[in-house]
C-alpha cells in the first residue's frame, strides 16, 4: 500500500473490496508501463539474460492493445470468419 500512498489509518478505514479494486488498478497500471521507454530489440537484448522478461513483455503488450481497445484507439482486427460471415458449427 505503500506504492498507493496510503496510511495505516487510510488503509484501516477503507472497505476491504475497494483495497482489492485499488491493488488490481495497481498491478494493472504497472504491467502496462512495466517496459514503456524499451523498444522489442532492447526487450531481447534483456531476454538473452533472463528469459522470465520476453513472457512480461507479452503481458504488457496485450494489457496495453487492451486498453487501446477500451479507449476506442485501437479497433479488433476482424477475423476470417467476421469477413467471410462463415459460422462455427457447435
Amino acid at each position: 500500500m505503500k506504492d498507493l500512498g496510503m496510511s495505516w489509518p487510510d488503509i484501516k478505514s477503507t472497505p476491504r473490496i475497494e483495497l482489492e479494486g485499488l491493488m488490481q488498478a495497481y498491478n494493472e497500471y504497472t504491467t502496462i508501463h512495466n517496459f514503456d521507454g524499451y523498444t522489442s530489440e532492447d526487450v531481447s537484448e534483456m531476454a538473452k539474460n533472463k528469459p522470465q522478461v520476453r513472457s512480461q513483455y507479452m503481458e504488457h503488450m496485450e494489457a496495453k492493445s487492451r486498453l487501446n481497445e477500451m479507449l476506442g484507439k485501437k479497433t479488433r482486427r476482424p477475423s476470417v470468419k467476421d469477413i467471410t460471415g462463415l459460422k462455427q458449427n457447435g
